[in-house]
């Protein structure tokens, strides 16, 4: 059964002591549709992603980054072919006054349905034994996909979800949005209107 929903602004406050988890593909960088970003001459920021980000370190006392990577399992990249990806996309963002505190990430497909992987809350759980300050019921999940908005909603976050999904249907169990936004750039304009 699918379920329809109709957004506006988000109806929650973010106060200082609040974390940040954003998904990757989708969010900060552009997908690419049923493919991998397996090196960084693929990887192309969304328009205004460098800016936000600068903006989220000004609101948020930890930001993460929470992807799914399947295809490391499936042999298309390996796991040093993601850090280099991700060791660039760091250099990028702190370059333009970001910060990312840590990247989580899972290799695996849902075949198993492994903890990692989103929307189940391994991800989560790490970075909460990394940074045991961590409070679920403070913390903003952003992310483009069903998978993210449930494995934010399962763990008590709010929930905001960005990009160009078509319709307001949502597949996943627990999957409804606390609001929805075009992009992280809006996501800014919120923050700063406080």
């Amino acid at each position: 059964m699918q379920t329809k929903i109709s957004f506006n602004w988000p109806n929650f406050k973010v106060t200082p002591e609040w974390t940040l988890f954003l998904d990757r593909d989708g969010v900060i960088n552009h997908r690419i549709p049923d493919e991998y970003i397996s090196k960084w001459e693929d990887f192309k920021f969304l328009p205004g992603v460098l800016d936000a980000l600068g903006v989220f370190s000004q609101y948020f006392t930890r930001i993460f980054i929470v992807t799914n990577q399947a295809g490391i399992e499936k042999g298309i990249m390996s796991h040093d072919d993601l850090k280099s990806i991700h060791d660039q996309m760091m250099e990028y963002i702190i370059y333009h006054g970001g910060r990312i505190d840590e990247i989580y990430y899972c290799p695996f497909t849902s075949a198993l349905d492994p903890l990692c992987r989103k929307p189940n809350p391994g991800m989560a759980i790490e970075a909460k034994k990394d940074y045991p300050e961590i409070n679920f019921t403070k913390s903003l999940m952003i992310g483009d996909s069903d998978s993210d908005i449930a494995f934010g909603n399962n763990l008590g976050m709010k929930t905001i979800l960005v990009g160009n999904k078509k319709d307001n249907s949502f597949l996943l169990p627990n999957s409804i949005p606390d609001c929805k936004l075009d992009s992280l750039t809006d996501v800014t304009l919120y923050l700063e209107s406080l």
